[in-house]
């Protein structure tokens, strides 16, 4: 019988949980004091924040006005419609994530089990009932993702390009009033809807007409490089609040007076004209990061001026600043809290209105909790489905 030394390594590098205390806690008296005044901090918040959350908060006024928080006011009768936009979009994401993230089976559960999570908030009988079905639709969804071919693909994308069309469609209704989907105004949506409807929109069509301009201002024409440079510096001079004012105060002055444009459009004009401006310049900057090789590589090949920045500078550009683009797109969301101003009812703006209820007058600290957890969740799910991407594509990575 032969006998095995193992051989074990250093005691600096032996790991273990004393050992790391002391290492990164303990490892001199100064640290220890910092650790203890630490722990007692994050301790005294801790307790300060459980106490305030399960015995001194009134969350009454969140589950009472909770229909208002989400969709405005929207007609109740009408909500169905929002259910079946949301019933496809949620298909969309369990085919999404079958297909390009078979591997990520935390992520997918969570996702997935998101809207049974969601039942166990004070939302009602119908409400529950609705995200039990998104919860299966999902599943069924990752089901075919997970099983088909990768030429569901192009059908998947080909679907979340028609999903927002669809949504819109179904929000806004085609029909008189007494037909299947009447049609429901704008200024009855309201809350997280239009929140969300600003963001998608503003997101979605400011994202080409970024890349438009970041390509503008690199022209070789002395026009089109002046207008860009123009439109790019004179909206990044000025704020956002500014922009909605133009858009929904002074902009009807110069309309003829039969001519309106809907109050809901404007805003998302402002946004997207806004969010362009921003995104033209950490697109240029992704485009400066790209060395000149590539260019003399791809003339090298035979290939004209917009193959070159079509199938070999924009995908490396937009590769390397897709932290950036995120962080826009983040920011997009947030700033479309600025439309309360203006007379627009989202998020914010249906907060003002409920604490303005005789009923709940002195909450504004459980409101304000309640919309500012909606708005970290929806952040962070943007910022966690960014660095997954950039673990895909290997960002950072030669």
């Amino acid at each position: 019988m032969t006998q095995s030394n193992t051989i074990l390594p250093p005691l600096t590098e032996r790991s273990g949980v004393i050992r790391w205390l002391r290492k990164n806690l303990f490892g001199s008296w100064l640290d220890a004091i910092l650790t203890i005044v630490g722990a007692f901090i994050i301790y005294w918040i801790v307790k300060e924040l459980w106490t305030w959350v399960f015995t001194v908060a009134e969350w009454q006024v969140v589950a009472t006005n909770l229909r208002l928080f989400m969709v405005g006011q929207y007609p109740l009768e009408q909500v169905w419609r929002l259910w079946i936009a949301l019933a496809f979009i949620m298909f969309l994401t369990g085919n999404s994530l079958g297909i390009w993230a078979r591997k990520s089976y935390f992520a997918t559960i969570l996702l997935l089990a998101f809207p049974v999570l969601l039942t166990l908030f004070p939302f009602g009988d119908e409400p529950r009932k609705w995200l039990i079905i998104l919860t299966i639709v999902g599943v069924i969804g990752w089901g075919i993702g997970r099983t088909a071919s990768e030429k569901l693909s192009r059908i998947v994308i080909i679907g979340w390009i028609i999903s927002l069309p669809i949504f819109i469609l179904l929000t806004r209704g085609f029909s008189p009033e007494d037909g299947i989907m009447p049609i429901v105004g704008t200024n009855l949506w309201g809350g997280l809807l239009l929140t969300f409807l600003l963001t998608v929109v503003g997101i979605i069509f400011s994202f080409p007409l970024g890349v438009l301009l970041a390509l503008g201002r690199r022209s070789e024409l002395p026009v089109i490089r002046l207008a860009s440079v123009l439109y790019i510096e004179l909206v990044r001079g000025v704020p956002l609040i500014t922009v909605f004012f133009m858009a929904q105060l002074m902009l009807p002055l110069f309309l003829p007076p039969n001519i309106t444009i809907d109050r809901v459009l404007r805003a998302m004009v402002a946004v997207t004209l806004f969010s362009a401006a921003y995104l033209a310049e950490n697109v240029r900057g992704g485009l400066q990061a790209i060395p000149k090789g590539q260019f003399e590589a791809a003339h090298a090949l035979g290939l004209n001026g917009l193959q070159t920045m079509y199938f070999i500078i924009l995908p490396q550009a937009l590769r390397l600043i897709i932290p950036i683009l995120v962080g826009q797109f983040i920011a997009v969301f947030k700033d479309t809290a600025l439309v309360a101003i203006v007379g627009l009812f989202d998020l914010v703006g249906i907060a003002k209105t409920v604490l303005a209820q005789p009923d709940f007058l002195g909450l504004q600290r459980e409101v304000y909790v309640f919309i500012s957890l909606i708005y970290w969740v929806l952040s962070y799910g943007m910022s966690y489905l960014s660095q997954q991407l950039e673990v895909k594509l290997g960002v950072g990575k030669r």
